[in-house]
């Protein structure tokens, strides 16, 4: 997924930027609405945009207007946090506000809403230093191919979109191997043991004692 962020403070578009692509997402930086406009013109790939509304040049509204015919989903992230600004910004076409100052947390949950509505869905997972591309089914640690095997790789995915729940061994065997679970756990402890040592997250994957495993983000 490919994020346009406009936004003329570049310590804010720095944070967003370094956290949306912690999380699997390409991000584009823009700090005034002309470059956005000029981004924007020469890119058509661009999955969704959060605008800051007071930019030098073109301002948000303005912007706003120009996206709107693209079918692009717009978030605007802005300081502009009354009632009135909210309703205007939402009737120009935006399809989410947040005022400033946010957390990273809430924007990223804001995006994934927004994307699901538009049956966008990221092709990308990441957890620490590994990338998971869904569509080529490819694993990157540290820009590095990782070789894994058809279940590590459906048993990765499965542990990174459950982080930090304890899963039940029956739970996560069937949903990997798409078979009943007869209480037999030498496959998915095998193949758990497999995935730590090629990761080296030996510290990330927990034992949790009587049920089963959890992948445990790092602090």
């Amino acid at each position: 997924m490919h994020i346009l962020i406009v936004e003329d403070d570049e310590a804010i578009s720095g944070l967003l930027c370094q956290d949306l692509g912690d999380e699997g997402y390409k991000c584009t930086c823009a700090y005034d609405g002309r470059q956005a406009a000029d981004l924007l013109e020469e890119n058509t790939c661009f999955d969704l945009v959060l605008l800051d509304i007071m930019l030098p040049k073109i301002d948000g509204y303005e912007l706003i207007e120009y996206i709107r015919p693209m079918n692009i989903p717009v978030i605007f992230l802005t300081a502009k946090g009354t009632v009135k600004d909210k309703i205007h910004g939402l009737k120009l076409g935006a399809d989410d506000y947040i005022v400033k100052p946010f957390q990273s947390g809430e924007v990223l949950a804001r995006i994934e809403a927004v994307l699901r509505r538009f049956g966008k869905t990221s092709s990308r997972l990441s957890f620490a230093n590994v990338i998971v591309d869904l569509c080529s089914r490819k694993v990157f640690q540290d820009s590095s191919e990782i070789d894994l095997t058809a279940k590590e790789f459906d048993l990765l995915t499965e542990l990174i979109r459950n982080k930090n729940i304890a899963l039940y061994r029956e739970k996560l065997y069937e949903k990997v191997w798409n078979e009943p679970y007869f209480g037999d756990t030498r496959t998915l402890d095998t193949h758990i043991q497999r995935l730590r040592k090629k990761l080296n997250w030996e510290t990330y994957i927990k034992t949790v004692f009587r049920i089963g495993y959890r992948l445990e983000e790092p602090l």
